[in-house]
């Protein structure tokens, strides 16, 4: 079987074109899902992606969070359906309440665009099993309101429980304890602030290694089956 991957797209969404691109060069069908509709048209798994939806307006992804798409979304990641949250897709999923902790502004309130190293933490989620824990890989990050922050409770609760999948090396937006990706309970459900979809192939990014993510998922979607 090929997997199905589902791309959702906001008003001010950027970046799906390139997580779909991503999904179809991972190996997978890619499949568009507007953000008006609650048809979630069979896929397997759904990536939410990058941007500025609605325009940052409220807070960074508390309108697409209410949006229809996102009721099925949340109903499917509930019953285990991978779902990644990219960037303004982490904000989503934060706002949704499928992930722990929030995203605010950055240190210094700049706007960063780099590309950065993470280590990878936690490889035994959906969208890790591809890496190592220790690797680290390259990637970019563009973002104003990356810098993860959540109560001490709830940060001593993502270590304790190795929720933590990703952290900066560098730290640049000031996360606290450098984390930049975390996941839920199940490890169905991941969200990270930079984007594994622009390193997907040496002539566009700065590497290939955010082609693991997508590879990682596939595994598990076929694993499920």
């Amino acid at each position: 079987m090929t997997a199905k991957i589902g791309v959702i797209t906001f008003p001010g969404t950027l970046d799906d074109v390139d997580a779909q691109r991503a999904v179809r060069l991972a190996g997978a069908e890619a499949v568009s899902l507007w953000h008006a509709d609650t048809d979630l048209k069979g896929v397997d798994a759904v990536v939410v992606p990058g941007g500025f939806s609605y325009g940052d307006y409220l807070r960074s992804g508390a309108i697409s969070a209410l949006a229809p798409v996102m009721q099925s979304v949340i109903d499917r990641a509930r019953q285990g359906m991978p779902t990644l949250g990219i960037c303004n897709g982490f904000q989503i999923l934060t706002e949704a309440g499928l992930l722990e902790g929030a995203l605010t502004r950055n240190k210094g309130l700049h706007f960063h665009c780099v590309d950065t190293h993470l280590e990878v933490v936690n490889n035994n989620t959906a969208w890790t099993t591809e890496f190592e824990a220790g690797d680290k890989i390259y990637v970019p990050a563009k973002h104003g309101e990356g810098r993860f922050q959540a109560s001490k409770e709830t940060i001593e609760k993502l270590e304790g429980e190795g929720q933590v999948v990703f952290r900066y090396t560098d730290n640049f937006n000031g996360s606290l304890n450098d984390i930049a990706g975390v996941t839920d309970e199940t490890g169905r459900i991941v969200g990270l602030m930079p984007h594994p979809e622009h390193a997907i192939e040496t002539l566009t990014g700065p590497s290939t290694d955010g082609l693991g993510l997508f590879v990682s998922a596939i595994n598990a979607i076929t694993a499920s089956v």
